[in-house]
């Protein structure tokens, strides 16, 4: 197996520590626009963090692939299947823990399926951020090993163009690409549930659903392919030359493609599965000019490298954390009701450290998030050091 190139790491960790920025903001209700989702069609740069992690899975499993192809079928399988069941069953776990929850002022056990205070049922959701990586690496794990280059391309482009089609024929016809109209609506309530859905969106629909998972594989599988080119290539300015043309003709076929099929999130439409993929290569492109070319290493390389080898961890934990602390809490103030109002360590620290800071709530909100991820590095960067590597 050829060496692998440092730039590659420094993109996933880039990529994990702007995870942990959009997703720990100070208040959800005080973003700036990047750094908020778009609201329906279109594409933010928070919008660029699952898809380029899902392209840098896709990175290391090109160099992991030859080892596995050369263990033999039985072995390829037994590995890919434990850890898609690992990292499927840690998003699972994530979604219910800490597993209790605060109600009438005493600690209940998070049920299954429970009544909330407006009488909706609502229980544990199913899928999630770890839960898509999860299956998307398995099914194009599958078609690499099975299909090889040439027909892992083919399955690609088919999966794109059959995602089209089914939100076409099967959508509402007044407007399939709705949030209503989307046709993945109903087959995910009808797998999953609605009590076991994202409710983001003000009813039951899930991001991270089933159908929508169909085009997230081709993420992955686009991301072994430059993985694979790099290493056929090695280093040279051919290779770097040739990602940045196909980076910038893939954006091109993704906003051409838009026109008719929106680049969306969401609905993770196969636009946007081209516009993200070539907006990927070319960041992975100034990467490697950077880093292999230029040599340009130094204190930013080091602050994402450390992040990119415990990606799936510092992920895990960022979201784990938050949900334990908040079970450790106390009364803050009373309100004009008389009402009891309750807060814990991390909103206290939003509330009374970052919010003050200035009139315009965003940068408070944002202050926090910077510390957030400040926090989780110097995590990261002790185990580094230590030699600590949680693989999954």
């Amino acid at each position: 197996m050829q060496k692998r190139f440092y730039s590659l790491d420094v993109f996933r960790g880039a990529t994990v520590a702007f995870m942990i920025l959009v997703n720990n903001p100070g208040s959800w209700s005080n973003l700036y626009a990047p750094l908020a989702h778009a609201p329906w069609h279109g594409c933010t740069p928070t919008d660029l963090v699952f898809p380029f992690f899902l392209f840098a899975v896709g990175n290391a499993l090109a160099f992991v692939m030859p080892r596995l192809q050369e263990a033999g079928t039985a072995a390829f399988l037994k590995k890919v299947i434990t850890r898609t069941l690992l990292i499927f069953l840690i998003g699972f776990f994530l979604n219910w823990s800490p597993f209790v929850r605060w109600h009438d002022e005493q600690l209940v056990f998070k049920a299954w399926e429970y009544t909330d205070a407006n009488n909706n049922i609502i229980g544990i959701r199913i899928m999630g951020v770890l839960q898509r990586i999860a299956l998307s690496y398995f099914f194009a794990s599958l078609i690499i090993y099975f299909f090889k280059i040439r027909g892992a391309f083919v399955a690609a482009v088919v999966l794109l163009l059959a995602y089209w089609m089914l939100c076409l024929l099967f959508g509402n016809p007044a407007d399939p690409y709705s949030l209503n109209g989307y046709f993945g609506l109903q087959v995910d309530k009808s797998i999953l549930g609605d009590a076991h859905m994202y409710r983001g969106e003000g009813l039951a629909f899930d991001p991270e659903g089933i159908t929508s998972t169909l085009t997230a594989i081709v993420q992955v599988i686009f991301g072994y392919f430059v993985g694979f080119y790099i290493q056929q290539k090695g280093k040279n300015f051919e290779m770097l030359s040739h990602l940045f043309v196909a980076g910038c003709l893939l954006i091109f076929t993704g906003l051409v493609w838009d026109m008719v099929f929106p680049i969306n999130k969401k609905i993770w439409t196969s636009s946007y599965v081209l516009y993200t993929t070539g907006l990927a290569i070319l960041v992975l492109s100034l990467c490697i000019f950077l880093i292999e070319f230029k040599e340009a290493k130094g204190a930013w390389s080091r602050f994402f490298d450390v992040f990119g080898k415990n990606a799936l961890f510092i992920f895990f934990l960022s979201g784990f954390l938050p949900r334990v602390i908040a079970l450790f809490r106390w009364v803050d103030h009373i309100d004009e009701e008389g009402k009891k109002v309750y807060t814990s360590a991390l909103p206290w620290f939003y509330q009374h450290i970052c919010k003050p800071i200035s009139p315009n709530l965003k940068n408070g909100s944002l202050l926090y998030a910077i510390c957030m991820i400040a926090f989780y590095w110097m995590i990261v960067y002790v185990m580094d050091k230590k030699k600590i590597y949680i693989k999954v």
